[in-house]
């Protein structure tokens, strides 16, 4: 017996029609024969006509044993080529994109603008404004079953478009271990760590200033089984430009590495502790370092009608200035809770910078902030990659009439940046943040920050400034 028809004709359009019309044709052919009546053969008495007989009746037999197959629907199968184009499984490809749209009021007292303005309070003038803090297209996918890939560009920055992660993964290198070459956001630090899309404020805290941040390397990560620990170390050439590029053969390396673990967790909103540590060491090819840093927003403001001695962007409220140095060490801790609808999280900061021919100098930072949803979401983890991940309404705003997710947050943060001749200046920063998720890809933000200048030079200042934000992200 064959397979049946179905199966057997399975293939291209035409192969399945010419085999169609045979078996009709036969089918029909047969139908007739088998309805006749019996043929009659004439008595015969030689050899050859009882060897003629004989084949006439095994042909009678074959063609019934055909018809009985063809009223069981099943003929022989019949091979078929392939469809003439086959769509490759790999190399697949996604593309994604985000958008930040940024407005900015500023609020400075007298002192403020006059240090900014190093002593001319009308080039210390903050100018209000609008942006587009981050403006980014990216293709991502897999190259292979074990090999991925990102290609990620940001339009928001002033001149040609900047190369953000632009990397190649290829998994279980080292055992369960994932190899990850390019440019890509060193493994340091939480807040530096969180994806802008699901930031809680409208930028990182003071300390972010310290890190490494994005620069060309390569870097070993994983975790456990159990998803309750990360780790993960990287080198990379320092420091890297937005284009991707570093060159120097006096130094021009770094390292960093980061070990997270989960003290606690209960299971999405029923109580989390994350406890980590990093470290990264640099040695840096033109031998000078410079930490600065803006009051945690940020603005380029090109368009007309800014007065001519005015800022056209905001300026470092705290900068050590470009200073010679060997290589710095960096340490830092991290500590995050998250229990039903509140979450916390908190780093310290420590940096050791080694001078040729002085003293060694050291600064420190840290933040710490909260959040709460009023609406009784949770902040979700990413275990895999021990940061807090995207927040999911439970109701979006659409045709459902949901209200989306509405989260109230708080953050202290605190940079210093003076540490003998360095008279970079100390900054404290007091942030009140507002924050409407109307679906899990699109997101209104509002921060008040309080910003509170001590600089060893004029004393100090404050500034209040008022953001807003509107996000969308694919």
């Amino acid at each position: 017996m064959g397979y049946p028809l179905e199966q057997a004709t399975r293939g291209n359009g035409w192969c399945r029609a010419v085999l169609a019309s045979m078996g009709v044709v036969l089918l029909g052919s047969l139908t007739t024969l088998d309805a006749q009546e019996p043929v009659l053969l004439p008595a015969v008495t030689d050899q050859p006509q009882v060897e003629s007989e004989s084949n006439i009746q095994w042909e009678l037999q074959r063609l019934q044993q055909q018809i009985d197959e063809l009223r069981a629907g099943a003929v022989t199968p019949v091979v078929c080529s392939p469809d003439p184009i086959a769509k490759p499984k790999f190399p697949t490809v996604r593309v994604t994109g985000l958008i930040q749209t940024d407005a900015l009021w500023f609020d400075q007292d007298e002192a403020n603008r006059t240090t900014l303005g190093a002593g001319d309070p009308v080039r210390g003038d903050i100018q209000d404004g609008a942006d587009f803090r981050r403006a980014r297209l990216a293709a991502t996918g897999q190259a292979w079953d074990n090999v991925s890939y990102m290609l990620e560009m940001d339009f928001g920055f002033p001149g040609r478009p900047s190369f953000m992660d632009v990397w190649l993964d290829i998994d279980d290198v080292v055992g369960s271990n994932n190899l990850r070459i390019g440019q890509f956001r060193q493994p340091f630090g939480m807040d530096g760590l969180t994806s802008v899309r699901e930031m809680t404020f409208l930028e990182r805290g003071l300390p972010f200033a310290f890190l490494p941040f994005r620069q060309i390397g390569a870097t070993l990560y994983g975790c456990d089984s159990d998803e309750v620990m990360t780790w993960a170390v990287s080198g990379f050439r320092y420091p890297t430009d937005f284009n991707g590029g570093n060159i120097g053969d006096n130094g021009g390396y770094g390292m960093a590495a980061r070990l997270t673990g989960l003290l606690m967790n209960n299971g999405p909103g029923r109580g989390l502790v994350h406890l980590g540590g990093g470290y990264s060491f640099v040695d840096p090819s033109n031998d000078s370092f410079q930490y600065r840093s803006q009051p945690e927003v940020g603005i380029f403001e090109t368009g007309g009608g800014v007065p001519a001695a005015a800022p056209t962007f905001v300026p470092p409220f705290v900068d050590t200035g470009i200073f010679q140095a060997n290589n710095s060490n960096l340490f830092n801790v991290e500590f995050a809770t998250a229990l039903g609808s509140f979450y916390s999280q908190s780093e310290f900061y420590f940096v050791v910078v080694d001078r040729p021919g002085q003293s060694t100098v050291g600064f420190t930072g840290a933040y710490s902030q909260v959040g709460y949803f009023l609406t009784g979401e949770s902040r979700p983890y990413n275990s895999k990659g021990g940061v807090f991940g995207r927040v999911k309404p439970n109701h979006s705003v659409g045709r459902g009439g949901g209200l989306g997710a509405w989260e109230v947050a708080g953050r202290w943060s605190y940079l210093d940046l003076t540490d003998d001749d360095i008279l970079g200046g100390t900054l404290n920063d007091l942030t009140a943040g507002l924050n409407w998720y109307i679906n899990p890809f699109t997101k209104f933000q509002f921060n008040y920050i309080y910003a509170m200048l001590d600089n060893p030079i004029y004393g100090d200042s404050e500034a209040g400034i008022f953001a807003m934000r509107a996000q969308v992200d694919f």
